[in-house]
């Protein structure tokens, strides 16, 4: 009988590891998803008359335009807001793949969430996955 109730004891401590485990890998998804709402990504196009700001959904919430861009044809005007968005993405994708690797470590999550976010960001660019 001995022997049954120190399995058990060790059965039921992996258990509480196991539960404690758990516990510290959903207060850490919690605050990286709360720390991920408050991510922005910026840029500026190489002749710094454009600079854009994207929220964490990658929406555009800002635009700032140099005057010297009223010297430029709209058309090459509407190429550097786009180009430069999409810079400011690929600025939030790098922010939200540092925050998920420095609060869950390198691991499979935390590449289906930076691979989530590509596709939702630069859906141009695919996954990891689509590239292969």
């Amino acid at each position: 009988m001995w022997v049954d109730d120190a399995a058990l004891d060790a059965a039921e401590g992996r258990l509480d590891e196991w539960e404690s485990s758990l516990a510290e890998r959903a207060e850490r998804a919690r605050t990286l998803s709360a720390t991920m709402r408050e991510l922005t990504g910026t840029a500026r196009n190489a002749a710094r008359t454009v600079h854009v700001t994207v929220d964490s959904a990658g929406l555009l919430v800002d635009l700032r335009l140099d005057e010297l861009i009223r010297h430029q044809p709209a058309a090459h005007t509407a190429r550097q807001i786009l180009e430069t968005t999409t810079a400011a993405r690929a600025d939030l994708l790098r922010q939200v793949g540092d925050a998920a690797t420095e609060s869950l470590g390198d691991d499979a999550s935390t590449r289906a969430i930076i691979d989530s976010y590509r596709s939702r960001l630069l859906p141009d660019q695919g996954s990891d996955d689509a590239r292969r």
